[in-house]
């Protein structure tokens, strides 16, 4: 098993459907949706066909770490140039105080508003341990060619 980094068909779906608000009056919502940040351990199989938060297995726990994992900082309305539309967080992603035990490699970005919870992608990096520290998630450069989340 491992993880693949992917947006989720299930989003692109849910896109066409106007199911996620990133920024507020966008699909006739009021306010932007919440979204969270899970991280999940190298046993899991996260990809392209993960359709929800729910339906993810092996999530990391320990000292320092909630169920669900931590909510997105959504300071910044996506955007397009280049004929590329893009979003990117507006902070990075930080667990304090946190010890993981277990090998973890991938973030499940998800939409915690909505009832299924909905999957937005998965995003991999090295395999990581964190014993009585800080773990973060630096998010890239929000543009056309480095946003965490780009459609061309």
């Amino acid at each position: 098993m491992s993880n693949i980094q992917s947006l989720c068909t299930s989003f692109k779906v849910d896109i066409l459907n106007g199911v996620h608000a990133f920024s507020a009056a966008t699909g006739g919502k009021v306010s932007a949706d919440v979204f969270k940040g899970a991280l999940f351990t190298q046993a899991s199989s996260l990809g392209a066909t993960t359709t929800s938060y729910t339906g993810a297995t092996t999530e990391v726990s320990g000292a320092g770490y909630t169920t669900g994992g931590n909510a997105i900082t959504n300071a910044t309305a996506p955007t397009s140039a280049s004929n590329t539309a893009y979003w990117t967080p507006s902070a990075s992603i930080v667990w304090t105080g946190t010890t993981l035990s277990t090998v973890f490699d991938s973030v499940l970005i998800y939409n915690s508003t909505v009832a299924g919870n909905n999957a937005v992608g998965v995003f991999t990096f090295g395999a990581q341990l964190v014993t009585s520290g800080n773990f973060t998630l630096t998010m890239p450069t929000n543009n056309s060619t480095t946003g965490l989340i780009r459609l061309t």
